[in-house]
C-alpha cells in the first residue's frame, strides 16, 4: 500500500528530516525530497529523489507539485537557531513564516489535504507548570518560537477553512543519529549541547561552554527533555498515518517526559566518551528558558507512539559513534 503513496519532504537533506526520508523509504512510502542544501547534505537523503530548490521559489514548488503529485506534504525546512533568531530576525520571518506560506498556497492551490509541521517546544516560551502539555499557551520568548507559532496559528485557521489537515510536533531537544549508523548531525555550525559536548569530547573543541548557571534549576543550569531522532522519526511515520486514515488536525508534543540538565548531560558524555574535557561556565544565552520538559502522554495514547531509545547514555553514544565518523 505505501508504494502508491506519495510524500514531499521539504528539508529532507537536513538532520531530522534524513532521518524521517529513510524511515519513510525503509516503510516504501515514494519519497520526493525539497531541499536548498543550505544546510543539508545530497548524501543525506537515502532514499528517492531530491530537487535542490528554496521554498521561495514559488514557480519551481508548483511545477514539482504538479509533477509529483504528492498525498502529504512533511514541512522541515527552516532556520533553528535560537541565538541567530535574535540577533537576525527578518531571516527567521522570511524564511519559517514567509516561505512555509508559499508551501502551504502550493498544498491548497494543488489539493493536498495532508501536512505535518515540524514544530517546536520552543512555542511554549517559559511555561508555568512542568511538564507542559499541549494546552498550555503559546508564549514564545524569541523570534524563532514565534515563527513557529504563527506557523501553528496558520495551520489551526486553514484547516477551519478549507479541506486540509495536518498534525504539527512540538520537538524537545532532538539529539543522538541514526542507530545504523548511516546518519548524524552533519551542520559544522550546530548548536545542539550533545554534538557539542562529543565534539570537545573528540578533541574537536577545545572546551565546551556552558551558558548560564544560575537558573532557578537543581544545579542552575537549564533542564531540558532530550529525544533520539529515531524515536522522533517514528512519531512522524505514526503522525503520517494518522492523518492518511483521515485523522483529524492535531497538536502532539515530542519528548520523553523528563528532563536533563546540562551538568547532567556533560556528566554523561564524559561516562561514555571516557574524556575528562574541559567545561567554563559563561553568561546566558538571550532566549534560552530554565526548563522546558513534555507532557508526552497525547502522543502516546493517540498514536500509541513507544519510543525505543529513552536512555540519556545511548543518545549520547550514538551521538559519539556518528561524530568519529566525521572529519575533524
Amino acid at each position: 500500500m505505501n508504494s502508491k503513496i506519495k510524500i514531499l519532504v521539504t528539508g529532507g537533506a537536513g538532520y531530522i528530516g534524513s532521518h524521517v526520508v529513510k524511515a519513510l523509504g525503509e516503510r516504501g512510502y515514494q519519497v520526493l525530497t525539497y531541499d536548498n542544501l543550505s544546510y543539508g547534505c545530497r548524501d543525506s537523503v537515502l532514499y528517492g529523489d531530491l530537487v535542490v530548490a528554496d521554498l521561495a521559489d514559488k514557480e519551481k514548488l508548483r511545477r514539482v507539485f504538479e509533477e509529483f503529485k504528492p498525498d502529504a506534504v512533511i514541512h522541515f525546512a527552516a532556520s533553528i537557531v535560537v541565538p541567530e533568531s535574535v540577533r537576525e530576525p527578518i531571516k527567521y520571518y522570511r524564511n519559517n513564516f514567509c516561505n512555509t506560506l508559499n508551501l502551504i498556497e502550493a498544498c491548497i492551490e494543488q489539493g493536498v489535504k495532508n501536512f505535518l509541521f515540524s514544530s517546536s517546544a520552543a512555542v511554549y516560551g517559559i511555561p508555568e507548570k512542568s511538564p507542559v502539555d499541549e494546552t498550555a499557551s503559546l508564549a514564545p520568548i524569541n523570534p524563532y518560537g514565534r515563527t513557529k507559532a504563527m506557523v501553528e496559528h496558520l495551520l489551526a485557521d486553514l484547516s477551519q477553512a478549507e479541506d486540509f489537515r495536518y498534525v504539527s510536533l512540538r520537538y524537545f531537544n532532538v539529539a543522538g543519529a541514526d542507530i545504523s549508523g548511516r546518519l548524524g548531525q552533519r551542520r559544522p555550525d550546530a548548536t545542539h549541547l550533545i554534538t557539542l559536548a562529543v565534539k570537545t569530547a573528540l578533541g574537536k573543541r577545545p572546551f565546551l561552554e556552558i551558558y548560564g548557571a544560575n537558573y532557578p534549576t537543581k544545579d542552575g543550569t537549564c533542564i531540558r527533555d532530550y529525544i533520539h531522532v529515531d524515536d522522533l522519526a517514528e512519531a512522524h511515520l505514526l503522525a503520517l498515518e494518522y492523518l492518511i486514515e483521515n485523522g483529524k488536525s492535531e497538536v502532539f508534543n515530542c519528548g520523553y517526559g523528563h528532563g536533563y540538565s546540562v551538568r547532567e548531560v556533560v556528566e554523561a558524555t564524559k561516562r561514555v566518551s571516557g574524556v575528562d574535557f574541559k567545561v567554563i561556565e559563561t553568561t546566558r544565552r538571550e532566549g534560552d528558558p530554565p526548563e522546558l520538559v513534555a507532557d508526552n502522554r497525547k502522543i502516546k495514547n493517540t498514536l500509541c507512539w513507544m519510543p525505543k531509545y529513552d536512555d540519556i547514555q545511548y543518545i549520547v553514544k550514538t551521538a559519539l559513534e556518528w561524530e568519529r565518523k566525521l572529519p575533524r
